[in-house]
This record gives structure tokens, C-alpha cells and sequence, in this order.
């Protein structure tokens, strides 16, 4: 299966080499989210696990914004005539979305421009990498309108990001996050002029897709699962993981192109 072959009807997808690029496109509202869209980035990550020819993703918003969160006209104000049950099946939708992504083989990159606050500063923290430009501005703003800040995995991905004492500070204020104060906690990995945002995410998504496939998909996969192990634990599920892939084409690949004196051709296997 290939994401080429992705039928995306409410994000904009495109895929150009080894790099699949999600756009949110509803500028005049800030990019916000649907259950549409929701929907379809859950099915679109969960079918990534099974594509080969994709090796990084790019998710950017258009018209300057990066995600304004979940649409208060067509979530929010709908959300008020839910039952529990109801309910329920809404933020267990909304944890699936950082679910698929976290669980995607693919490492992937958030091209953060102007507002990222809910739902969108969930896509930007539950995201591998986050590039910014100078007018970012990242809000957990849950508890604003009246919710907790423990949203779609907020309170446990946040503090490893940023440190606990800070994301307190974000969760409990619901206030915006500077991109200075981005860059300087780690949120950030570099930032850009607004110009140069996109062709920034996509050479560095270029690059990751130039190395061992297989290889940075044991790299994503062991730094979610290490969360909850010892380090002790952590070094042998280490062991594991990279006798695995001393066992690839690539590994090969590699040694042979040291031993010729030239650069590995990295093919996935």
C-alpha cells in the first residue's frame, strides 16, 4: 500500500520522493479541525505503518497559521449536546490521532508557523521534530475554556519535552509559549524566517529519508517505548534493537561504502 494512493478529502497530501507532506488548509479559520479531519489523519498515520516508500512526513498549515485546535463551530458547539457516551468516543478520537502518529514508523516533522493552540499544539508536541518561525505561537489552551490540560497525551509527552515545571506553567495557564521560549526549553529545533520555513522542514526531511529506513524506525520506536523503562531495561532493549538492524542490507550498505571511500546509497532494507 502506498499513501500515494491516499484518498485525503480533508487535509491536502501530497507526496514528492521519500517525503509524504500534510497541509491543513482552512486559512481563513486558522487550520482549525473537523471529526472529518481528525478522522482522516487517524486513518491516514495508521495506514503509513504499512508504506514502505514514505520515510518522513511534513505537517504545515496554510495562510500563516500552523492549527487554531478543534473547530468551535463544527466540534465544540456539538460537543455541548453530547452524552457521556458521546463524549467519550470524542477524546478517545482525539488520543487515536497522537496514538497513529506516535506509532507510525515515520519520523515526523511540524512546520510551525503563526498559531498552534489546542489540538494544534497536540500535533506540533506529539510531532518527532518542530521547526518554527519568529511568529509562532504554541497554546495548550484547554483549561480556558473550561478542560483540563491533560489532552491527548499533554501531560505525559509535554514534561519530557520541556521539563514538568514548565509544562505546568503552559497547562495551567493555558497561555501562549513564545517561540524564543520554544527554542530555549527544547520545544523547537531551530527556527526560520517564515520563507525559509518549508524549504527548511523539507531538506531536513530530505536528509532523515536519506538514511537507513529500518534503522530511524528502531530510533522512533525505542525512544517512545524507553519512556517507561529503567535504564538498565533500556540498554537491553538497545541491545536488541540494534543487533536487529546489524542485520539489514543497510548495515552493509554502509560498511561497504566506508571500505570503498565513498557515501552509503541507503535503500530501506
Amino acid at each position: 500500500m502506498s499513501l500515494k494512493d491516499f484518498n485525503a478529502r480533508h487535509v491536502r497530501l501530497t507526496v514528492e520522493g521519500k517525503v509524504a507532506s500534510i497541509l491543513l488548509d482552512r486559512p481563513e479559520r486558522k487550520n482549525p479541525l473537523t471529526f472529518e479531519s481528525y478522522a482522516e489523519l487517524v486513518r491516514l498515520f495508521r495506514e503509513a505503518v504499512q508504506d514502505e516508500t514514505v520515510g518522513a512526513f511534513v505537517i504545515s498549515g496554510a495562510g500563516g497559521n500552523f492549527c487554531s485546535g478543534g473547530d468551535v463551530h463544527e466540534i465544540i458547539g456539538p460537543l455541548l449536546d453530547r452524552d457521556t457516551k458521546g463524549l467519550m468516543q470524542f477524546t478517545a478520537m482525539t488520543g487515536d490521532l497522537v496514538k497513529a502518529m506516535r506509532a507510525c514508523p515515520q519520523p515526523i516533522l511540524s512546520a510551525v508557523d503563526g498559531i498552534a493552540a489546542g489540538a494544534g499544539a497536540i500535533i506540533a508536541m506529539a510531532s518527532d521534530i518542530r521547526i518554527a518561525t519568529p511568529r509562532a505561537k504554541v497554546a495548550f489552551l484547554f483549561n480556558r475554556v473550561g478542560l483540563a490540560g491533560c489532552d491527548m497525551g499533554a501531560c505525559a509527552i509535554l514534561p519530557r519535552i520541556i521539563g514538568q515545571g514548565r509544562a505546568s506553567d503552559l497547562l495551567y495557564t493555558g497561555r501562549s509559549m513564545s517561540t524564543q521560549e520554544g527554542l530555549d526549553w527544547g520545544f523547537f529545533s531551530r527556527v526560520v524566517e517564515p520563507d525559509a520555513l518549508m524549504e527548511t522542514a523539507a531538506g531536513l526531511a530530505n536528509q532523515i529519508t536519506e538514511g537507513p529506513g529500518f534503522a530511524n524506525a528502531m530510533t522512533k520506536r525505542m525512544l517512545a517505548m524507553e519512556w517507561s523503562m529503567s535504564v538498565e531495561q533500556a540498554i537491553e532493549a538497545e541491545a536488541v534493537a540494534q543487533a536487529l538492524c546489524m542485520t539489514t542490507k543497510d548495515f552493509r550498505r554502509a560498511y561497504e561504502a566506508f571500505a570503498a571511500k565513498r557515501r552509503p546509497v541507503f535503500e530501506g532494507d
